[in-house]
């Protein structure tokens, strides 16, 4: 093997690399994320993913020569997004991390194409085929299996034994805003109409100002809502952290938000983004296997059985999108390229 094969070589694996290592970054986040809440509150946590990410985005856009948002179109557009797909999503997300695992959690996460899919061929016309609908029913299934207690599964299969069996505590019933699934599939919900959101709000701004933007805007919010929580990360508490914690928040914020979305753009503006789509899925492979060495987090045979439908069906659903889209220009950038599923 020559020098310029050797370098080649090299490069091909660096650019592997480089593209396999947002999904790494996300789904170890969710990880870190479940680590370092407890001690500083679930809120302020999605403050650190949000704010200082955001705002190191648009440092880095702005030297770049990325115009700041101008107007108030532009402003207003992003502003909305960001309560959608900044604050909405991170609360939801923070809930259900606090109430299940990470990778359960990753699984419902990336169920959100499911949606997109059928918002897409709703509002902008792209078309579902055969085979698509059939994958989102399957999906529906899977996210359904996972959602469920096996409780409530079997009571639903089997109503005159559930009724002749007394509950362990009957004192307690178990509430749909208790269950961890049921948060991340909101959060899912929040980050599929962001998806949405995305092409027309890129109409008015710059699409990487957009992403920094929303995120420092939709922080807002959500320190408020962790100030009123009283979070332990606002009420004084932060001098109780050691630096395991602090670097766990450095992880969550620079590198599980900040530089895992330059790197998931900048692979999406220059590389297959058919490729770079399915990789998608490695996210909750991350999370599983890290949740599992670091937390002993396992999934049951039900969820697990659930996950797989999932993520399955996520590999079939395709849209077809319109030849041409009248007076949209996303800034030199594809659609399908937008790293909005950068927050997860």
């Amino acid at each position: 093997m020559g020098w310029n094969d050797a370098v080649g070589a090299m490069e091909r694996c660096a650019n592997g690399v480089l593209l396999v290592l947002p999904f790494f970054l996300w789904g170890t986040n969710m990880v870190v994320m479940e680590e370092v809440m407890p001690k500083t509150g679930a809120m302020f946590v999605a403050v650190a993913r949000l704010i200082p990410a955001g705002a190191l985005i648009v440092v880095f856009a702005s030297l770049g020569g990325k115009k700041f948002p101008s107007g108030a179109r532009a402003w207003s557009s992003i502003a909305l997004f960001g309560l959608i797909n900044g604050a909405l999503f991170q609360v939801c997300l923070v809930e259900g991390l606090s109430r299940t695992t990470a990778g359960i959690g990753s699984v419902i996460i990336d169920s959100q194409p499911l949606t997109v899919a059928v918002l897409a061929a709703v509002l902008y016309g792209e078309l579902l085929g055969p085979k698509s609908i059939i994958a989102l029913a399957f999906g529906i299934l899977g996210i359904f299996l996972i959602e469920v207690p096996v409780a409530e599964l079997q009571s639903l299969l089997h109503p005159a034994s559930a009724t002749n069996t007394p509950p362990l505590n009957s004192n307690e019933k178990w509430s749909i805003w208790d269950s961890g699934e049921w948060w991340m599939l909101l959060a899912a919900q929040s980050m599929a109409i962001g998806t949405i959101m995305m092409r027309w709000v890129s109409k008015f701004s710059d699409s990487l100002m957009v992403i920094g933007w929303h995120m420092v805007l939709g922080g807002v919010p959500v320190l408020a809502l962790s100030i009123w929580k009283q979070d332990p990360g606002v009420t004084g508490h932060l001098k109780d952290l050691d630096l395991v914690d602090w670097a766990c928040l450095f992880y969550v914020s620079v590198f599980g938000s900040a530089i895992a979305f330059g790197l998931f753009f900048y692979s999406a503006t220059r590389g297959s983004l058919t490729e770079l789509s399915s990789l998608t899925l490695l996210t909750p492979v991350f999370a599983t296997i890290f949740g599992y060495l670091l937390r002993n987090e396992t999934f049951t045979g039900l969820k697990l059985v659930g996950a797989f439908i999932t993520l399955v069906s996520i590999c079939f659903v395709k849209v077809e999108k319109p030849k041409e889209i009248e007076g949209q220009e996303l800034n030199k950038t594809k659609y399908e390229a937008l790293p909005v599923d950068t927050i997860p």
